[in-house]
């Protein structure tokens, strides 16, 4: 029974990367019949710009998964990183601040990590003081942090130019990008919390079995709570990362984001009831979800066309992962 868990175990983690060989090799052929361009589909500084592209949802995604692990989810993520946003671009302006010149830089980015932390922590202390569940919890609380976007600045943009904020987030080591490294360091930080620390086996607990987790001891409410506040700073750190670059928030921004991060932990292999999931596979499930926005926008697709086939993917692999857990049966049943 072991051998066959971690059988299937392996099958989802690897599926991925295979996935996106397939999509590599698909548009690539795809591309050369249609005669769409001269260039390949993918070369290496292209790969290099997907991965950068990639950053946004790539490092809430990170956090999803810590959260889906627990058995929970987050549907506040998009406005925590708008306001996070707003709050680094317009703390630069403030008075307070006046005097402290490119030393605003690093202040404003606290204080957006901080809005992040401070509103995944009020969702978490929810759920664990009412025991409301956080599908619950956080559809209000992306309306209401959403409503405290549009309260801040009503419908106009937030913007503020920082030349030296923008050449630190376009700047390249190795060829790689200042968002690209951030979002490397997120996924090997996390990954290394989830595989080597109590903190990270104890989620894998909590979210396979909620009671076993109370009765061997596992303080399941703060364990709650610290992994709420975790999201927040990854969709605040994602909202500093992209905003240093483009210093410009409008009040719909990150709408959606929360689907496509939770699309890409599930294309992963995340399970959505939890204890199982793998931070390095969600790493190429955004790899791939962004593959195959690029890919299908290079063979002629419109946006519509994209969603359409993300979301039967989607369906596809939450069918497999149903497929793929049943309890006491020997074969996939179609």
């Amino acid at each position: 029974m072991t051998s066959q868990k971690n059988y299937t175990k392996y099958i989802k983690q690897g599926a991925i990367w295979g996935f996106i060989v397939v999509e590599l090799i698909f548009f690539s052929v795809a591309g050369h019949f249609l005669s769409l361009s001269d260039t390949a589909f993918m070369d290496f500084d292209n790969m290099l710009l997907l991965l950068k592209q990639s950053v946004p949802i790539g490092i809430i995604a990170i956090g999803m998964t810590v959260i889906m692990i627990n058995g929970n989810i987050d549907l506040s993520v998009g406005a925590t990183f708008a306001l996070a946003g707003i709050v680094m671009l317009d703390s630069m302006t403030w008075p307070i601040f006046a005097g402290l010149g490119d030393w605003v830089i690093p202040v404003s980015w606290v204080l957006a990590l901080l809005t992040g932390a401070i509103l995944g922590g009020l969702n978490g202390l929810i759920v664990w003081k009412t025991g409301v569940d956080a599908f619950i919890v956080t559809l209000g609380a992306m309306l209401g942090y959403r409503g405290l976007v549009f309260m801040y600045n009503g419908e106009n943009p937030t913007s503020h130019l920082n030349w030296t904020l923008v050449d630190f987030a376009e700047a390249q080591f190795l060829g790689i990008h200042t968002a690209s490294w951030f979002f490397l360091a997120v996924t090997a930080i996390i990954w290394l919390v989830m595989t080597k620390t109590v903190h990270g086996r104890n989620a894998y607990a909590i979210g396979d079995n909620r009671e076993a987790a109370i009765n061997a001891g596992i303080r399941v409410g703060p364990h709650f709570l610290r992994n709420f506040i975790l999201i927040g700073f990854l969709a605040a750190l994602s909202a500093v990362v992209f905003y240093s670059e483009s210093g410009s928030v409008n009040p719909n921004d990150g709408e959606l984001y929360e689907l496509w991060a939770i699309t890409a932990v599930v294309l992963g292999g995340t399970k959505l009831a939890g204890g199982s999931g793998s931070i390095l596979s969600t790493f190429g499930g955004v790899i791939a979800i962004q593959l195959l926005r690029k890919g299908l926008g290079y063979i002629g697709a419109d946006t519509e066309t994209v969603n359409l086939v993300i979301g039967l993917i989607l369906i596809a692999v939450l069918f497999l992962d149903r497929q793929l857990n049943r309890k006491g049966r020997g074969e996939l049943r179609i």
